[in-house]
């Protein structure tokens, strides 16, 4: 019996949310509350938005910008693109004005639908994009009266008002491209990742298994992974197809808020890398029983590894899972999980021995393979102590960047990911580093993370940001600049007799800078190209090499 070959498109599984529960809440965090439409309320004007932008001119295989927070209007772009089979491209809000003004030539985007509080900084642009046909601006009813010089402006309610609420989605080839994000570039321009509606389709499936993120339409889901970001990791698909509440933060992503939203709205799953979980503790701390987080159940951190203590803390004061992933934009992104428990056999171990695999990047999601090679593509043995580089292939994995050929990148069907780590014994794996932060100091390499980690575990540091440093003779040799608690006062002496306890005489940092804050990328991480260039530009010295 053969089975029918229906392409596996994003638009078969994005109206299901708002057909199986039309009443569930789509909640946009605004200046002065929440503003609140249903699930059918979103896929209607979704529908609209896809005939406002046929009405346009927008036609299958479009690029469509979105330099937009996380709120509804972004949701329901989200949806409309992917339904009409025009191409989604995410712009990075925080990106500097050069690299959009780069991506947008690049990707050769036809209309850009912009926030109203964005909008100035969109203006930097003007006359410098000129694929740009129209500016669609989307504003709440707190902003103040728009205006600017961008090419035929129109308000977003305006575009879409009075447009039919049933679009027919057209059957398009699976291996249409749905969505188009860049890299951050951190050498060169950006890279842009073409992502289509087979991979995505398999990524969204694959994203909701119970050994995955374990979503379900059960589910209230804060997304606070910015959805300019790896698609917002794939969640604004899966809840969409779900029909899971969805909390939208907008711009206003300091901790107070954040918590009081996971309060006001009993979310039980959110997302979001470490710097935000780290403030989110930070605030729960400084309040003792303020905020009840009884509802919450699970948190999924990417981006960067959290510190173990972290992991733990959340664990031991909330009973919330924090679920540690691992991928990039290239991977769509996700690669790699680690749950407390992830097999049966793990259900005997000690709650510390859950934990230990907890602290690893996990395990290979169903579908992706991920490997590590030595310099010459040579396999490496999961031995949780071989070091290699980290690739990864698979159908949600990019095979090319788009229009931009990078042959180095990509070896025989493997993305080459720019990571290095280990795979152990359970196959799990461990994240030594990206390539680029590894210290190498006397032939041998020191991992900043493990150093980070371990420093952060430290009671009264807030954050570690490990890098390194030019040396005479050891080539390189690790820094630590440490972020310290309000009040706290930690010794030079007690951070260095901290990590003796664990590592190796010659792993140890050379100095310890105190700061008052770590740059951050545009996707919350921790900027350590920013650190290093400005420690050079500050004419920064290791000590034994001052005179």
């Amino acid at each position: 019996m053969a089975m029918q070959r229906t392409p596996l498109l994003m638009s078969k599984i994005l109206d299901r949310g708002a057909t199986v529960a039309p009443n569930e809440a789509i909640v946009t965090a605004t200046a002065h509350g929440t503003r609140r439409q249903t699930l059918l309320e979103t896929r209607n004007r979704a529908h609209q938005l896809a005939h406002a932008l046929r009405a346009a001119g927008v036609a299958v295989g479009d690029r469509v910008g979105t330099f937009m927070w996380n709120g509804s209007r972004h949701l329901e772009a989200y949806h409309a693109c992917a339904g009409m089979g025009a191409v989604l491209h995410t712009l990075n809000i925080r990106l500097s004005d050069h690299d959009l003004e780069y991506i947008i030539d690049h990707a050769q985007d036809r209309l850009i639908i912009v926030d109203a509080d964005a909008l100035p900084l969109l203006e930097k642009l003007k006359g410098r994009m000129p694929s740009v046909e129209r500016i669609i601006v989307a504003s709440e009813a707190d902003d103040a009266p728009w205006d600017t010089g961008l090419p035929n402006p129109v308000d977003y309610e305006a575009f879409i008002a009075g447009q039919p609420t049933q679009y027919a989605w057209p059957e398009i080839d699976e291996n249409s491209p749905l969505g188009l994000c860049y890299t951050s570039g951190t050498t060169g321009n950006p890279k842009g990742v073409e992502y289509e509606h087979r991979s995505q389709y398999l990524h969204t499936l694959t994203q909701c298994l119970t050994d995955s993120m374990n979503l379900s339409a059960t589910d209230c889901l804060l997304g606070i992974v910015p959805m300019f970001h790896a698609m917002g990791w794939g969640l604004p698909w899966s809840a969409l197809m779900l029909g899971c509440k969805q909390v939208m933060p907008f711009k206003y992503m300091d901790p107070a808020r954040l918590i009081q939203l996971l309060v006001d709205e009993e979310v039980t799953v959110s997302a979001g890398v470490p710097t935000i979980w780290q403030g989110v503790k930070a605030i729960y701390e400084a309040n003792p029983g303020k905020y009840d987080l009884s509802k919450l159940s699970r948190l999924t951190c990417g981006g960067s590894a959290p510190p173990p203590s972290l992991i733990r803390w959340y664990w031991d004061t909330l009973g919330v899972e924090m679920v540690q992933g691992w991928g990039m934009t290239e991977t769509s992104p996700l690669a790699t999980l680690s749950r407390r428990v992830m097999k049966r056999s793990q259900l005997k171990l000690t709650e510390d021995q859950q934990f230990e695999n907890v602290a690893k990047a996990g395990q290979v999601m169903p579908g992706i393979e991920v490997e590590i090679f030595d310099e010459n593509f040579n396999r490496l043995p999961h031995d949780g102590e071989t070091v290699g580089e980290i690739l990864v292939r698979g159908p949600w994995i990019c095979s090319a960047y788009y229009n931009n050929p990078q042959p180095e990148k990509f070896h025989d069907g493997w993305l080459i990911t720019g990571d290095v780590g280990k795979i152990d014994p359970e196959q799990y794996l461990i994240i030594s580093d990206r390539s680029k932060d590894l210290v190498k100091s006397g032939g041998e390499w020191i991992s900043s993370v493990d150093l980070e980690n371990h420093i952060v575990a430290l009671a009264g540091v807030a954050q570690a940001c490990v890098v390194a440093q030019p040396h005479p003779k050891w080539d390189e040799r690790p820094v630590a600049l440490v972020v310290l608690k309000p009040g706290a006062e930690v010794a030079r002496e007690t951070i260095l007799a901290h990590c003796a306890s664990t590592f190796a005489k010659w792993q140890l940092p050379d100095d310890i800078l105190y700061v008052d804050s770590i740059p951050l990328t545009s996707t919350g991480k921790m900027d350590k190209k920013v650190v290093r260039a400005k420690l050079a530009a500050d004419g920064y010295q290791l000590p034994d090499q001052r005179g």
